[in-house]
């Protein structure tokens, strides 16, 4: 008799952008002839830059030839595209990371959901509320966690992100051994000085646990006194993987693209204390399990890192940027509290004692806008919303003014 992964079944009711897609479409079916903006999903709406569109068009003219035609590549990705990602992302920035600790992928969603295949089911896992569900329902589902009670996974050490400490997490309290953080964070917004990374890679390498950062969204920062890459911080490449995305960067939400770092100097143990090579694990996943991204696309992204392809991006980021700060001012015009939007697409808005999903439905029914409930990011996000700014300047005013007219209201 086949059987199931019953831990599936400890999943709570179902993914959080389902559950927006489904009341959404509700709302269209009841009201066909209103207009919907959408500034829930972080999903780009900008076209891939002209510099990353010559970048694929070459790479698809070079499958089309016998002699440029390629097959299977490496797992790991293309060297051009690894170099160019290691001089540009981190070498430039005085971080010593190497091609070779570079792995391609088709996304962040998916390398921090495959990463905790390497770990074993006995680890102290701890991670941000609110934060990105992939990483909770993940180890979820590899059967980590004890069951759902009182909206939080039992076996899990939460690390409340509150007001009050400008929804930056405090170390634990004890040890643990695998760490999720995200800066600049999703849902908030909220980003880490260099003195708040050092302090948990202090506390990563005192306590020989992992750290798996997520820097999804650093090109989103304009404050040059704050760090985007962990390995900025002197030891961390003992401590901690990094991963990181094109799609918001460059656009590829829909192209598919990422990478993961993965330093060699960066170790785990066996049950006896026995040091294992993180790196290696992680080689061996992917080239068990992975067949790379494809040409034409790692062609793309390696026109990311190329000068006109950094002012491009750059652009393209500074539109959303624009478009954050429409959010902002009408928050703060209306008196709700808010952080993010200034180093990061998202706004994170305090509903002024509103539950967060009573929030979506009243400005979903109301003004016909989209936005993301923060109770789907955790506990702690049960009286926020999420707004992104990946939309149009003429939709995020045209959702502004509406919204700015229902909440005058009440």
């Amino acid at each position: 008799m086949i059987t199931a992964n019953e831990n599936y079944n400890k999943l709570n009711a179902s993914y959080l952008f389902a559950d927006i897609a489904k009341r959404v479409q509700l709302y269209q079916e009841s009201n066909p002839d209103k207009e919907v903006i959408r500034l829930g999903i972080g999903d780009v709406t900008l076209p891939l830059p002209p510099a990353v569109i010559q970048g694929f068009k070459r790479g698809v003219d070079e499958m089309s030839q016998d002699a440029t035609f390629r097959g299977y590549g490496p797992e790991q990705g293309y060297l051009f595209l690894r170099q160019a990602i290691a001089a540009v992302d981190f070498q430039s920035r005085g971080a010593d990371i190497d091609a070779d600790e570079i792995f391609v992928s088709d996304g962040a969603k998916c390398d921090t959901g495959n990463f905790q295949e390497l770990f074993s089911n006995n680890i102290t896992i701890a991670i941000p509320d609110p934060v990105y569900p992939v990483y909770l329902d993940t180890n979820v589902m590899a059967g980590r966690t004890g069951g759902f009670k009182d909206g939080r996974y039992q076996g899990i050490v939460y690390m409340d992100c509150l007001k009050e400490k400008a929804f930056m997490p405090d170390l634990p309290d004890a040890p643990v051994d695998l760490i999720y953080l995200c800066f600049p964070n999703n849902p908030t917004g909220a980003t880490a000085t260099r003195d708040q990374l050092a302090a948990w890679v202090d506390y990563a390498r005192e306590n020989k646990a992992l750290i798996l950062f997520d820097a999804a969204y650093e090109a989103f920062i304009r404050d040059e006194n704050l760090p985007r890459s962990i390995y900025e911080i002197p030891g961390a490449k003992e401590v901690a993987v990094e991963f990181r995305s094109l799609s918001k960067t460059a656009g590829f939400t829909g192209t598919r693209c990422g990478f993961t770092v993965v330093p060699k100097a960066c170790m785990i143990y066996t049950a006896n204390g026995s040091k294992l090579s993180l790196h290696d694990m992680w080689n061996r996943r992917q080239s068990t399990k992975f067949n790379g991204v494809s040409y034409p696309v790692q062609k793309a992204a390696e026109a990311v890192y190329s000068q006109e392809g950094q002012a491009q991006i750059k652009a393209n980021i500074d539109y959303y940027l624009a478009n954050a700060r429409v959010v902002r001012q009408t928050m703060t015009e209306l008196g709700f509290d808010h952080v993010g939007g200034e180093n990061a697409p998202y706004i994170w808005i305090d509903g002024n004692g509103r539950d967060s999903w009573e929030f979506f439905d009243l400005l979903l029914d109301k003004a016909g806008v989209v936005c993301t409930p923060g109770q789907g990011f955790g506990r702690c996000g049960a009286q926020y919303i999420r707004i992104s700014a990946f939309n149009s300047p003429e939709n995020v005013a045209k959702a502004m003014a509406r919204v700015k007219d229902v909440l005058k209201k009440r």
